[in-house]
C-alpha cells in the first residue's frame, strides 16, 4: 500500500471514530439539557413578541394562532408585513380578528436599510414593541400554550441576555422530510455539542427571547441587516457583549411547505455557506461529524478488509443510534421516528452539499440574488430570473 493511500485511510478512521465520538456525546449533552426542570415560580417578565410574515407559509394561520394562545399574564404581538400586497396580510387579519382581546399590532414595513428581508421587517417593527423583553419568531413556528412562559424563565437570571431554542419538524412531503433528517439528526445534535463544549454563542431561528437593552447595546437589529445568518449574529453578538446566552429546552414546532428536492438543496447550500462565513473554522471541522459518508470511503478503501466493515458498523450503528435519540425521542421528531432508515442517505447527501458550500457566494432568497462576503453579509445583485 502506498504512502498516499496510507495517509488517506489514517485520515479517514480517525474522521470516523471521532464522528462515533461526536454522536454519543450527542445523546449524553441531550440527556443534560432535557433533564433540566424550568423554575416554576420564575417572575412573569411583560414581552413584546415580533412576528415577520411574508408570503404564505404552510399552516399560517394556526402558526400564528398559537402565539395568541399563551397562558402568560402580559404580552403584545406585533405582526410585521413587507406591504399591502403580500399574500400573508390577509392571514395576519384574520388572526386579528380572530383574538380581538388581545394586544396585536400590524406593521407596514416597506423596502427599508439593510440587505436580509426579515431584519428589515424587525428594525421598523421595533418602534411598536412596548416591553423590555423581546421575542424574534419566524412565521413558520408553531407553540404550545406555556411557550412564553418556558422560554422567558431564564431571563429572570440577571446575567442571562439571551434564550433560544430548537424545533421538531411538520414535514409536507418526501423532500421535507429528507430536509427535517438534518435539521433533527444532524444540526439540533451539533448544537448540543456545541452548548456542552463551549457554551451558547448564537441564536436559533425557533426563537429567540433578549433584553431590549443588549440589543440597544450591541447597535440593534440594524447590526446585523445586512447579515444572511441573523439569528446566529443576534446571539452571537449577545455572547460577545458579555451576557449569557441560554438554550431552552422547550420545543416548538417547525412546518415545513411542500418544496421540491432542488429548493432543499438550495436552501441547504445557502445555510451551509452562511456557516462557513460564519464559522470558518468550525466549518472545516464538520469533517470530523460525517460518520457515514468518512466511514463508507474507508471501507471502500479497505477493498472488503475486516477493519473496513468493523469501521462501517461501527459508525453507522452509533449514527443511528444516535439519530434515533435525539431526534426521535428528545426532540420528538416525527420525520425522525419514521424515516429513521433514511438518515444514511441524508448524511451523503448532507456530505455533498457541505462540500459545495466551500465554494460559491451566490445567495438567491425569496426572488432576489445576493453575493455573500467573507464577513457573512449580503450584497445585492441582479434580480432573480423565474
Amino acid at each position: 500500500m502506498s504512502f498516499a493511500r496510507s495517509l488517506l485511510n489514517a485520515f479517514l478512521l480517525l474522521a470516523s471514530s471521532t464522528a462515533v465520538w461526536f454522536y454519543w456525546y450527542a445523546v449524553y449533552s441531550a440527556r443534560d439539557l432535557f433533564s433540566q426542570s424550568a423554575d416554576g415560580h420564575a417572575q412573569k417578565l411583560p414581552v413584546s413578541l415580533l412576528k415577520p410574515v411574508s408570503g404564505i407559509e404552510s399552516d399560517l394561520y394556526e402558526n400564528l394562532a398559537s402565539f395568541c394562545r399563551q397562558d402568560y399574564p402580559a404580552y403584545q404581538i406585533v405582526f410585521g408585513v413587507p406591504s399591502e400586497q403580500d399574500p400573508g396580510l390577509e392571514v395576519v387579519r384574520r388572526v386579528i380578528r380572530a383574538f380581538p382581546e388581545k394586544d396585536i399590532h400590524l406593521v407596514m414595513c416597506p423596502q427599508a436599510q439593510g440587505t436580509n428581508p426579515k431584519v428589515r421587517s424587525l428594525v421598523q417593527m421595533e418602534a411598536w414593541a412596548k416591553h423590555s423583553i423581546l421575542l424574534v419568531s419566524d412565521s413558520d413556528i408553531r407553540v404550545g400554550p406555556d411557550f412564553l412562559k418556558r422560554i422567558v424563565q431564564p431571563l429572570s437570571n440577571p446575567a442571562v441576555g439571551a434564550v433560544t431554542c430548537m424545533g421538531r419538524s411538520r414535514t409536507n412531503g418526501l423532500a421535507s422530510v429528507m430536509e427535517a433528517l438534518r435539521i433533527s439528526t444532524e444540526f439540533y445534535p451539533g448544537v448540543l455539542v456545541a452548548r456542552k463544549l463551549e457554551g451558547v454563542k448564537f441564536g436559533l431561528g425557533s426563537g429567540i427571547a433578549l433584553r431590549r437593552g443588549i440589543l440597544e447595546k450591541i447597535g440593534g437589529f440594524a447590526a446585523i441587516s445586512n447579515h444572511l445568518a441573523d439569528d446566529f449574529q443576534l446571539g452571537f453578538l449577545v455572547a460577545k457583549a458579555g451576557h449569557q446566552v441560554v438554550l431552552s429546552n422547550d420545543i416548538v414546532e417547525h412546518s415545513f411547505s411542500r418544496v421540491s428536492f432542488r429548493d432543499v438543496i438550495r436552501r441547504q447550500i445557502r445555510w451551509f455557506r452562511g456557516i462557513r462565513v460564519s464559522r470558518p473554522w468550525s466549518y472545516g471541522g464538520l469533517v470530523f461529524a460525517q460518520g457515514v459518508p468518512m466511514s463508507l470511503l474507508f471501507f471502500l478503501s479497505m477493498s472488503g478488509a475486516a477493519m473496513g466493515w468493523v469501521v462501517l458498523a461501527v459508525t453507522w450503528t452509533s449514527r443511528l443510534v444516535m439519530a434515533h435519540w435525539v431526534g426521535g425521542r428528545f426532540l420528538q421528531d416525527s420525520a425522525a421516528k419514521k424515516f429513521l432508515w433514511l438518515v444514511p442517505v441524508q448524511d451523503v447527501v448532507s456530505f455533498a452539499v457541505w462540500c459545495a458550500g466551500f465554494f460559491g457566494d451566490t445567495i438567491d432568497w425569496r426572488g432576489e440574488r445576493f453575493r455573500l462576503t467573507k464577513a457573512g453579509t449580503l450584497v445585492p445583485q441582479e434580480a432573480v430570473v423565474g
